[in-house]
């Protein structure tokens, strides 16, 4: 008998770390699955492809970046060496840097755009698109004019541009960043966007894309939110490469007080002005005191 369980014994013993080896695999397997592969980046920017395909994210970094504005504060500025020794140069829009990069610098790493804005580039799609071909492109828009089922105009003439020009990083705000932004102003504000028919500015979504992807970030050019309220502000145009036109205090009024379609741009300041309390954020030229 007492030979019988010896056996047995050995027996166990040479069969006990084979069970544990597939009982810890099984454990494995129900209780680490492998992670599903994902596009590595900022998942609120979607890269625009010949293909059509959305497989990339932005995925941009910057220690240190500076945001120009694209008032008419710039002009005489003289801020060219400061802005393009920086590692990251946001700019908005269409804001050209041809015969003003005395006053706003000559680099371009990254122009964030409004979907308003993309015929105004296609016009001169040669300088924005070949000559600046290193400029990455951050495009935003409602989703009528950005859907990708074929039916967005402006996503159409974008991907049309991505074809012809292949090379061009190009990307578009996803509809649930654009969510994201509405609710980050109803939270700041206290009021639905939608409804006090407010429209977000360039401004407002460049701002937030540069605290997702920047440390620190050097403002220039942007008035506060109480700079045109001042008796001795200084009227200068709304667009620095746009001398003749309306003044930027004048449109800032006009739009902050429009029931319906204006962007809130003086509330977006006083926004900006909180967010710099809480992020590496200066304004500079002019200064704003925090």
């Amino acid at each position: 008998m007492r030979s019988i369980v010896v056996c047995w014994l050995c027996l166990l013993s040479l069969c006990l770390p084979l069970l544990l080896f597939l009982w810890f695999g099984h454990v494995i397997r129900w209780e680490d699955p492998s992670p599903v592969a994902r596009p590595s980046g900022l998942d609120g920017y979607v890269r625009i492809l010949a293909d059509g395909s959305v497989d990339q994210y932005l995925d941009m970094h910057c220690n240190h970046c500076a945001l120009v504005s694209s008032s008419g504060q710039m002009l005489g500025a003289g801020l060219e060496e400061e802005i393009d020794k920086t590692e990251c140069v946001i700019r908005m829009n269409n804001a050209p840097t041809v015969d003003y990069e005395k006053d706003v610098g000559r680099r371009t790493s990254v122009r964030v755009a409004s979907h308003t804005s993309v015929p105004l580039l296609l016009k001169n799609e040669h300088y924005y698109f070949q000559q600046s071909g290193n400029t990455t492109y951050v495009f935003w828009g409602p989703e009528r004019n950005m859907r990708r089922d074929g039916k967005g105009r402006v996503f159409n003439a974008l991907l049309r541009t991505a074809r012809k020009y292949p090379n061009v990083q190009m990307f578009a705000v996803t509809r649930e960043r654009i969510q994201y932004c509405d609710k980050m102003f109803q939270r700041e504000t206290g009021k639905d966007r939608m409804k006090t028919g407010a429209f977000l500015s360039t401004g407002f979504f460049t701002m937030i894309l540069a605290i997702d992807m920047c440390d620190s970030i050097h403002v220039y050019g942007m008035v506060d939110d109480g700079y045109c309220g001042r008796t001795n502000y200084s009227a200068v145009p709304y667009h620095y490469y746009e001398k003749n036109r309306v003044s930027e205090c004048k449109m800032y009024r006009v739009h902050e007080h429009t029931q319906r379609g204006g962007h809130r741009f003086i509330t977006e300041k006083a926004i900006f002005a909180k967010w710099a309390t809480q992020h590496k954020i200066e304004f500079k030229h002019p200064a704003w005191s925090l």
